[in-house]
């Protein structure tokens, strides 16, 4: 009898949480919505000026990168993860980096949006922290909205 109270008990509460957290995921994802700058970036240990001006785009549940001067560089999916820290996983559907996935974590505040990934090593894992210093294999970003 206990035990099939407590499945029910259990039942009851995953139907409401499992919502929930969907929920705060199809919030997050609406936050990120537009387009974004890199303002500053940090690549393993150093200063990653190539990236500066990047302009990332979120349209839905897909993203786009394009270089300062509009040129495309990678495209695909994303998908959040409720966590702490957040995280994203970019799965990329177009180019070089087909098939790859960039697993990070990201905070957002206001207009402005960090994020540390595995980008320069896809085969590495997802970052625990907000580091890319020398050998762990991530980058370091802080992004800005852009104006319309």
């Amino acid at each position: 009898m206990y035990r099939m109270i407590g499945a029910m008990c259990w039942l009851l509460l995953g139907t409401g949480l499992v919502p929930a957290l969907a929920h705060q995921t199809e919030v997050g994802e609406k936050k990120l919505q537009g387009t974004w700058t890199a303002a500053k970036a940090e690549r393993d240990g150093k200063a990653a000026d190539d990236v500066i001006g990047h302009r990332l785009t979120f349209t839905g549940n897909r993203f786009q990168i394009k270089s300062e001067d509009g040129k495309l560089l990678y495209e695909g999916t994303f998908r959040l993860e409720r966590a702490k820290p957040a995280g994203f996983d970019f799965e990329h559907t177009e180019g070089a980096l087909r098939g790859k996935v960039w697993k990070g974590i990201y905070v957002l505040k206001g207009d402005t949006l960090m994020t540390c990934d595995n980008g320069p090593n896809p085969d590495g894992g997802r970052p625990a922290a907000f580091d890319a210093k020398a050998g762990s294999g991530h980058i370091l970003i802080t992004f800005k909205r852009a104006k319309p």
